[in-house]
């Protein structure tokens, strides 16, 4: 039975790309980073992409993000801190002081971002102008684009056109309770036509805006509904998508429906033959029944009817053309196509692409050709995976996917691209991170903490862990910082520690045993020799599971293999060492520290993603070179490293901890 889990194991490792990119998302430039940005996202790209770079080389891993420096969220954040607040800058002003804020903040919690770039600020705000015109002119030679006349909000009061965020009103789609709908778009990211927005009101003067028509370009969306059910067919399959990215997505491919309460059905008859060709669907236990139509413009003329006549309806969530343009003057400027001038790019396309920017500036700061961008996007040895949180997936599971196709080429779209094509990117989803139980953002009634804030009671390596074992991958999960939360009890355990105590007290107490036996009876020389076959077994499964789970993104039961390992080496470190102690057994020292000296180094490697700066303080200790992180190496022992001959190490003074407690926890009790 082991050879056969041997045998098992080793044929079914999972296969890495040569080449990656990793991204983080983008926070918007109106605030500081909270904590659903580094516990939510930021965590999981930085831990990927370190344990990329010790797989398969550093030199072939990008890590870009950066500030989200355009869009009306922004333009309105800045109006209000002119106006109540007396900030006399610019609004690049206040974006570039809003990214160095983010910036700082994501290198306090040890976020290894290869570029950080910023939208709109600097040289990457010149390239990624360069890729935004280059993307929108390629898809309108292609034929993917159309001008489209719509209405916008125009607040008659104020005098002016209103963004995306000057508007609120109820989200019309269908199940959504968000009281948040903006212009186009609600807080949970369910896209409409604005006409339909239910209730709107200019956030300028409280009056109800009128709408006047403005011309854009779109993007052809509605024509990839079968490209992207073949893309979801495929992607479900794949052991690293979340079945809440496919999910997610196919919410967005039915049919136009509208859904209408039963107590308008009479209306409705009444109505029905001057409306296009559709279906109705009435269930006996619904509140409301449903019509369908077969396109998009039906159900559009559909809603005009029902809205002339008073009918109040929601529309289930569909396919519409993606908005690539707009009117706000703080954005990318489009290219003038057909004679339409001064418009600018809609944030969330020009978001889309911006990794593609990022990417290009990154290699150019390392000394490199832009134009090697390709090997890592276009290459079938290459994977580009983004990371994002689970409001965001219509954009980049949807949006961003069909625009990737239309780039193929108007007569070869396809969802399995030749190399040379963009490649689809893997998409990394979180569920929601919670405050308290309780959905928190910067825009609603419950406030998230700031991740700044968050470090005052903690280590960046304890909320790393803490956030890593929460198991978002499943579910929602809400994060209870004990300091943050009033109705916990004084005696209550506060659950954020409880995973960074295998690291800071167990793990910690194996390392520092070790050293300070080293140090008491070999004169500092580590004892090198053959590994017991137990214990290089335990040490190949533990990388095994840890692999297998970091392919499919689990990272929270990768924290359970190192948690299960680090325990069961605590318990024999113990038991030998202390036997050995008890005997006088020389012998029995010896092999039991080149044994555990074997689980430090393994679980070192396995850490070094998940908490840097601890398992880095080990390499120092040890004394051996950066080969010491490379998979290449993964089932070298100690003996490989120091070339078969005992090995000096750094002396460790007393009292030393490579996995720091904060201050403010010296009195609290541990596991």
């Amino acid at each position: 039975m082991e050879n056969e889990y041997k045998n098992k194991k080793y044929q079914e490792r999972p296969v890495f790309p040569k080449r990656a990119v990793i991204t983080g998302g983008m926070p918007y430039g109106n605030k500081s980073l909270h904590f659903g940005h580094i516990g939510g996202v930021f965590v999981f790209a930085d831990v990927y992409a370190r344990f990329l770079r010790d797989r398969i080389g550093k030199e072939n891993v990008i890590f870009v993000s950066g500030t989200d420096c355009y869009g009306s969220p922004i333009a309105e954040s800045y109006r209000k801190l002119c106006e109540n607040e007396g900030f006399k800058g610019t609004i690049k002003d206040f974006v570039e002081r809003n990214h160095l804020n983010q910036k700082k903040t994501l290198e306090a919690y040890d976020i290894s971002t290869d570029l950080f770039g910023a939208s709109g600020l600097g040289h990457t705000a010149e390239i990624h102008n360069e890729v935004s015109a280059a993307v929108i002119k390629k898809l309108y030679e292609d034929g993917h684009l159309s001008k489209i006349t719509t209405s916008q909000f125009f607040d008659e009061k104020a005098g002016v056109f209103l963004n995306g965020r000057q508007v609120i009103g109820k989200c019309p789609v269908q199940g959504c309770c968000s009281e948040k709908g903006y212009a186009d778009e609600c807080d949970l990211g369910h896209q409409y036509m604005p006409e339909n927005l239910i209730d709107p009101k200019s956030t300028l003067t409280g009056e109800k805006p009128i709408m006047k028509d403005v011309v854009n370009w779109y993007f052809n969306l509605t024509e990839y509904t079968e490209l992207l059910k073949e893309y979801t067919e495929k992607i479900e399959k794949q052991k690293n998508v979340r079945p809440l990215v496919v999910k997610t997505i196919d919410e967005f491919l039915k049919q136009p429906e509208i859904y209408i309460k039963n107590e308008f059905l009479e209306q409705y008859e009444g109505l029905k033959a001057l409306m296009p060709e559709h279906d109705i669907q009435i269930e006996s236990k619904k509140t409301s029944f449903t019509i369908i139509f077969k396109k998009l413009h039906d159900c559009d003329e559909a809603c005009k009817i029902l809205s002339e006549n008073g009918i109040r309806f929601r529309t289930g969530k569909t396919l519409v053309p993606f908005r690539l343009t707009g009117n706000i003057e703080w954005g990318v400027h489009a290219p003038v196509l057909e004679g339409e001038k001064d418009l600018t790019v809609w944030v969330w396309p020009e978001s889309l692409w911006a990794p593609v920017s990022f990417t290009q500036a990154c290699l150019e700061k390392s000394g490199k050709d832009r134009s090697d961008w390709r090997k890592f996007w276009c290459s079938k040895d290459s994977q580009v995976y983004q990371f994002i949180g689970q409001d965001n997936i219509y954009f980049y599971g949807v949006a961003e996917m069909a625009m990737i196709m239309a780039s193929q080429g108007k007569d070869n779209l396809k969802s399995d691209p030749d190399d040379g094509d963009i490649q689809l990117p893997i998409l990394m989803a979180n569920n929601h991170i919670l405050f308290l139980d309780k959905k928190a953002s910067s825009s609603g009634d419950v406030k998230p903490p700031m991740a700044d804030d968050l470090l005052n009671y903690y280590t960046a390596e304890q909320l790393r862990m803490h956030y890593l074992g929460l198991g978002l991958g499943q579910r929602s999960v809400s994060f209870q910082p004990k300091p943050l939360n009033p109705a916990a009890s004084e005696d209550e355990a506060d659950p954020v520690l409880k995973d960074g105590f295998l690291l800071s007290n167990v793990f910690n107490r194996i390392i520092r045993t070790c050293f300070y036996s080293v140090q008491k009876y070999y004169d500092g020389m580590m004892p090198v020799g053959d590994v017991d076959a137990d214990i290089l077994e335990a040490a190949k499964k533990a990388v095994f599971d840890y692999e297998r789970f970091m392919y499919k993104f689990e990272f929270h039961q990768a924290t359970y293999v190192l948690d299960t390992y680090i325990r069961k080496a605590s318990k024999y470190m113990v038991k030998n060492l202390g036997d050995a102690d008890k005997n006088g057994d020389d012998e029995l020292r010896r092999k039991t520290l080149i044994n555990v000296f074997h689980i430090i180094r393994t679980a070192a490697v396995l850490l070094h993603p998940m908490a840097p700066i601890g398992s880095e303080m080990i390499l120092e200790y040890l004394q051996l070179d950066e080969s010491f992180w490379n998979w290449d190496r993964i089932f070298d022992t100690m003996k490989e490293f120091a070339n078969g001959k005992d090995h000096k190490l750094k002396f460790l003074e007393p009292r030393v901890d490579f996995f720091k407690r904060h201050p403010s926890q010296f009195n609290q009790s541990e596991e």
